[in-house]
């Protein structure tokens, strides 16, 4: 069986009235559902376009975040920064002390690393 050739799919499509376009500069990609958010981290999206609707392709690598772990996740227009694991949160509030948020903060800082976060945390 021969190849498809991609020039005779694009000519075909446009011919269906189908047009596709490839969203640049694209990072992650948050989905929200009810009980879980999806993230989708080096993320390729591609845009096709028939009959009035879009239909969205993403591909790239998806971390399943519950929602009782979301609360890393940003809120829509926030940037997106790495999802930080419940028992990392939960080990450096529980060695210090400090506030949910607190603790949060400080492992952003130290790039997710537990350790560091604690010896942050308690010279500070």
């Amino acid at each position: 069986m021969r190849g498809v050739n991609p020039r005779q799919v694009k000519q075909a499509m446009k011919k269906l009235g189908i047009e596709t376009e490839d969203l640049e500069d694209v990072q992650d990609v948050v989905i929200r559902t009810k009980n879980k958010h999806y993230i989708i981290t080096d993320a390729s999206v591609t845009i096709m376009q028939a009959q009035g609707q879009k239909t969205y392709q993403i591909t790239g690598e998806t971390e399943i975040v519950p929602l009782s772990q979301a609360a890393a996740v940003p809120k829509a227009g926030e940037p997106v920064p790495s999802v930080l694991p419940e028992d990392d949160i939960k080990l450096v509030m529980s060695q210090t002390g400090a506030s949910r948020e607190k603790t949060i903060e400080a492992l952003k800082s130290c790039d997710g690393q537990p350790a560091e976060a604690i010896i942050k945390l308690i010279s500070s």
